[in-house]
This record gives C-alpha cells, sequence and structure tokens, in this order.
C-alpha cells in the first residue's frame, strides 16, 4: 500500500495544469528517487513565492513590492495600457521588444461555466486603472478562445461606455507562414483585418 504522504504528494502534483494522475505519480518518484535535492529546491522556492509575492496594485501582475519595476519604469509609456490575460501572456509581448506601454493582468478570463465572471476578474479594479488620466489607448491582448473574445468584448464594451479608445490585437497569417499549411480560420480572418499598403 502507498504511504499516505505518497499519496499526498501526488495528488499535490495534480494541480498543475495538464498533469492527470500517472504524469503526477511519475513526477512524485523522479522527485524522490532520482532528484531529491531538486524536490527541496523546489519546495522551499515555492514556499518563499508562497511568502513573498503578491499583486502589483497598479498593474494585477506577481511582484515583491506594492507596485512592480515596470509600473514604477518611468521610461514606460503611460498612455498605453496593455491588457493580457495571464503574466505568461505579458511575458511573451515583453520578449517582442516592441512594446513600451504598461500592462493589466487579469489574471484569467470570463469563463461562466466556470464561475468565472465579472467580479472575480475583479473587472471594476481594471476600470478604475484604464480610468486613469494618463492612459489615452487600451490595447486588448486576451487570447483568441472563445473566453478570450468574450473577456475582450465585455471589457471593450465597459472601457468604450467611458470614452477610452479601445484596439485589440490582429490576426492573421504568421511571419514565416505558408498559405497552403494556415488553417482556414486564419486565413478567413487575415483577410477581414487586411490593411492597405
Amino acid at each position: 500500500m502507498t504511504p499516505s504522504s505518497l499519496d499526498e504528494l501526488i495528488d499535490a502534483l495534480r494541480c498543475l495544469p495538464g498533469v492527470g494522475p500517472k504524469s503526477a505519480q511519475r513526477m512524485a518518484y523522479h522527485l524522490l528517487q532520482r532528484d531529491q535535492r531538486g524536490a527541496g529546491r523546489l519546495a522551499r522556492a515555492l514556499s518563499h513565492a508562497l511568502a513573498v509575492l503578491r499583486h502589483c496594485e497598479r498593474c494585477n501582475t506577481f511582484t515583491e513590492s506594492e507596485i512592480c519595476e515596470r509600473c514604477a519604469n518611468p521610461r514606460r509609456d503611460a498612455s498605453l495600457l496593455c491588457i493580457v490575460e495571464m503574466p505568461a501572456d505579458l511575458a511573451m509581448i515583453e520578449q517582442t521588444q516592441s512594446y513600451n506601454g504598461l500592462y493589466y493582468v487579469l489574471m484569467g478570463r470570463l469563463s461562466p461555466l466556470d464561475g468565472v465572471g465579472p467580479r472575480e476578474l475583479k473587472l471594476d479594479k481594471l476600470i478604475a486603472r484604464a480610468s486613469d488620466p494618463a492612459v489615452t489607448e487600451v490595447i486588448l491582448a486576451t487570447n483568441f478562445t472563445n473566453e478570450g473574445e468574450a473577456t475582450a468584448h465585455t471589457i471593450a464594451t465597459l472601457l468604450s461606455a467611458r470614452g477610452l479608445k479601445v484596439s485589440r490585437l490582429s490576426r492573421g497569417v504568421p511571419v514565416g507562414g505558408e498559405l497552403e499549411h494556415t488553417d482556414t480560420g486564419t486565413i478567413a480572418q487575415a483577410l477581414v483585418e487586411r490593411r492597405s499598403l
């Protein structure tokens, strides 16, 4: 019979996205048998992160300070506010090195089936942040899933009603992509969002 502490470890690993019972079991056995040093490091890092990380008062991402370094940086363009679903989305936009504005991280997306509505996303806090007089444009960079589209639509409606300029990331054929290997939905959207040269 499996020890209860092992069961608890396996069950705890299942909280990770995409990790089912078999994967969690493999991870637990690997950490305990082959990488105890790594397991200890993981436990300490997770414990430390839980103790010191909190949400930035301005952009809602994770930080150790009241205001994150990005929001405190005077060289960032305070007139642009990019709204993303998760910190990982913010990181991807930053990696492009093509945006120098500020962000607001929703920490999720609207999903009525999962019980996530405007209250759970704290859209009132977003509206307050976007209403800062320095903000002249809000860029919606939610994912192009059904939930992401619904989230973008809801936010656009709320912010447009307050007279804010709202834009949305465009969609289309990926850079370096070939039409022959691109799905029809992406091609159709690229045609709709075509621009003059």
